[in-house]
């Protein structure tokens, strides 16, 4: 039983946290709210205020006065849990995800004609899950918590009028929370074995980009974010009848897990004055999680094996995602937004999870933005984000079956402020 319980709990640490983010996997896609009005389209070429420094950080070669952003996106997510069966009795409510908040804070500051200074802070992988204590399923997942939050310096240098480049190290800090239970067979639901494990580490990664403006009207970007290896370290907390006289023990605990690298390509094109079109795609090589592997140190005789090194395979795949959008310009101070996304998941059939229930999914987008003068712009934006219903189906001579369909969709509303010095 130990083994079982701590593979589930270590289930793919950052992941799990995120199974109704606005992107696949558990990529965040709120790092700008400018942005989030088009789906996110054009988001490597438009340029448009601070938010580049993630977006593309050679745009920042396009701001000529300095300025900062900050905003905040909230997400609302509801799941729907139907045809639950399984070896243990539980309820399946559902909407496990809790409101959750992605700020984000930006600075850019033109050092001549050539060079550009920029910061940002945002949060780039993370979210919630959290079931209720007598969720049937709760034997493979029951909650997880993961933030990463990353700060980039960045540097951009123009060239010319038509070629950019940008690029900057991330310091990116996660902090993560795990908890799964093991069924005590006697008085399923009572005095069940839980593990919990919580760790942290902090590391480097950077950010790379390219813009190329063809003429005054067209121009075409692409961004590189790096892979970075994070190697957690905390500690392993078990505790229920299921582990005997060693309840309440705590083992030292190493996890090591990497997030992907992407490629953002888009296009911004400004049709005339008034009409502006955007069109993106986004590679990310998810494949890069094929396992997660941890190691508790200090575990006595009785519970190695299964408390020691931990091995679980994931067999993520590499994915797409594909945007477009538009912005009409209703007067000087007017501007409306919309965007349509649609969205692989990484998931498959075999290995997904209650914790990450995620599939194939569309995403609507509005926006606005008021410029009451030259110096100010507040962004608003909201998406709306469906998915595909996804399949359950896990078998474990000692977590018993689970068996569910989820329905899972979700609500994005975010403000950001750009303020020009």
């Amino acid at each position: 039983m130990p083994k079982r319980v701590v593979k589930t709990s270590l289930f793919l640490a950052i992941a799990t946290a995120a199974s109704h983010s606005v992107a696949g996997g558990f990529a965040i896609n709120e790092q700008s709210i400018s942005s989030m009005g088009t789906a996110f389209a054009g988001r490597s070429s438009s340029a448009d205020d601070a938010s580049t420094v993630f977006g593309n950080p050679a745009g920042m070669a396009r701001i000529k006065r300095e300025q900062v952003s900050g905003g905040l996106a909230l997400i609302y997510a509801k799941t729907d849990i139907d045809n639950a069966s399984g070896s243990f009795p539980g309820s399946n409510d559902g909407d496990m995800v809790p409101f959750i908040g992605a700020p984000m804070g930006y600075y850019v500051k033109p050092l001549n004609d050539n060079w550009s200074f920029g910061l940002g802070m945002y949060v780039p992988f993370g979210l919630v899950t959290d079931y209720e204590r007598n969720f049937q399923g709760r034997y493979y997942g029951d909650r997880s918590e993961v933030r990463v939050i990353t700060l980039q310096p960045t540097l951009s240098y123009r060239f010319n009028e038509q070629l950019s480049v940008g690029f900057g190290p991330t310091i990116n800090r996660i902090d993560g929370e795990l908890t799964s239970y093991a069924p005590n067979r006697a008085t399923p639901g009572r005095n069940d074995g839980q593990v919990k494990i919580k760790g942290n580490d902090t590391a480097l990664g950077f950010n790379l980009g390219i813009l190329f403006e063809i003429n005054d009207q067209s121009r075409i970007g692409m961004t590189y974010h790096s892979m970075v290896d994070y190697t957690l370290k905390g500690d392993t907390k078990i505790e229920g009848s299921g582990f005997s006289s060693f309840s309440g023990s705590k083992f030292d605990t190493t996890l090591v897990l990497k997030t992907p690298e992407s490629v953002d390509f888009s296009i911004t094109h400004e049709l005339n004055p008034d009409w502006t079109l955007y069109a993106g795609s986004t590679w990310t090589r998810w494949s890069r999680l094929e396992e997660i592997r941890a190691v508790n140190k200090g575990v006595p005789a009785q519970l190695s094996p299964g408390l020691g090194n931990i091995v679980e395979e994931q067999n993520w795949h590499d994915t797409w995602s594909h945007a477009v959008g538009a912005a009409y310009k209703l007067n000087p101070q007017w501007t409306l937004r919309a965007g349509f996304a649609v969205d692989q998941s990484p998931t498959n059939n075999t290995n997904r999870s209650p914790r990450i229930p995620t599939g194939d999914r569309k995403v609507f987008s509005l926006g606005t933005a008021w410029s009451p003068n030259d110096d100010v712009t507040i962004d608003v934006a909201y998406s709306y984000l469906m998915e595909e219903d996804t399949q359950i189906n896990h078998t474990s001579a000692s977590k018993g079956n689970y068996r569910s369909t989820y329905k899972n969709s979700a609500h994005g509303l975010g403000t950001q402020v750009t303020y020009r010095f």
